[in-house]
């Protein structure tokens, strides 16, 4: 697949970028690289200890990837999520695996700042999941583990701040909702959210309507807070909650052919929704009004009609998706990996 410039408002501009590994973890900086380019950070998926993550900006003047071999640097097993500090001023990169890892990014070098683990012991720790970085408290990061464990960490101070059994099994996946408001999935098949003022009680707003069906992946709308989405194992499915009115989703979104492996909000947008699956596809929503009611309303959203929408604009790759990210910095800019590559999609 090569880079391309599409003029089809149904077909974004396509630019490629060719990994010697294959790609899963990816995370759009905040911040821009230099003359104002996206900046990317990637995470290679080798099945064993030595892995990699490297850092690459895309250049919008000569529509072409550069690598910066400075700032990328080796990583123990491949890493489940990496993520930069929401505040730009900040240059630091966390990652997921067996340790949370926090990495400073100056202009010649990466250098690893602090190794977080959750572990007891100095023997076996349960691998992370996932995290997520709180975009309104930056000391902040939640993580999600096989242990049945969600962790909220200070980074500042490198300790943990609380630690919550949060399910009956495996935490996939974990999503801040406000400072103190977290939200997370499981193999219970449950969407559960925690309050840090209370963190004796949790309120399920979510229950897979089959029994025993994980929920993977997790996505809290960052434009209105009221709205969240997730996805079942093995389900071409998107769930869009509404937390106002739990009892059941506001709209499902079932274009998809195959597995949906990942799902991202548009970051200044609160009806636009983007997944991708094992069909090869990137799909972006456009929801309904009656599904993505003006926060504040005090009226209930509505359930969009069962025979579902359609999406605004399809994108095929040719290969299973893993990975999806909309940047926050660049909001026409989403990012795709499959296999080896990593494609931004102009949308």
């Amino acid at each position: 697949m090569e880079s391309s410039t599409q003029d089809s408002p149904l077909n974004p501009n396509v630019f490629t970028f060719d990994s010697v590994h294959p790609v899963y973890a990816m995370a759009f900086s905040p911040s821009a690289a230099a003359a104002g380019s996206p900046r990317l950070a990637l995470g290679s998926f080798i099945e064993e200890l030595s892995n990699r993550v490297d850092v690459v900006s895309f250049d919008e003047d000569t529509l072409a990837f550069r690598p910066d071999p400075a700032l990328s640097f080796d990583h123990s097993y491949p890493p489940t999520k990496l993520m930069f500090n929401p505040f730009p001023l900040s240059p630091l990169l966390a990652s997921a695996s067996d340790s949370l890892r926090l990495y400073s990014l100056g202009p010649e070098s990466a250098d690893l700042r602090s190794v977080l683990d959750n572990s007891k012991s100095s023997g076996y720790c349960a691998p992370l999941t996932s995290f997520d970085w709180n975009d309104v408290e930056p000391r902040r990061i939640g993580t999600s583990s096989i242990d049945t464990t969600c962790t909220i960490w200070d980074v500042e101070r490198c300790v943990i701040e609380t630690q919550l059994i949060a399910h009956d099994k495996e935490v996939y996946d974990i999503a801040w909702g406000e400072a103190g408001v977290f939200a997370s999935v499981s193999a219970d098949g449950s969407v559960r959210i925690f309050d840090l003022r209370d963190k004796e009680h949790s309120t399920i707003v979510y229950e897979s309507p089959l029994p025993d069906t994980p929920l993977l992946r997790l996505a809290w709308n960052k434009v209105d807070r009221c709205y969240m989405a997730a996805t079942m194992m093995d389900s071409n499915r998107v769930v869009v909650l509404d937390i106002r009115s739990p009892a059941a989703p506001v709209a499902e979104l079932q274009r998809h052919r195959a597995s949906v492996n990942a799902i991202a909000w548009a970051p200044q947008a609160a009806r636009h929704i983007c997944s991708a699956g094992d069909d090869g596809q990137a799909l972006i929503w456009e929801l309904p009004a009656a599904a993505a009611a003006v926060t504040g309303s005090s009226a209930a959203a509505t359930t969009v009609a069962p025979e579902g929408i359609d999406p605004m604009l399809v994108y095929t790759a040719g290969a299973e998706i893993n990975q999806l990210q909309w940047s926050a910095a660049y909001p026409d800019w989403v990012g795709i990996a499959f296999a080896n590559k990593v494609q931004l999609l102009r949308v």
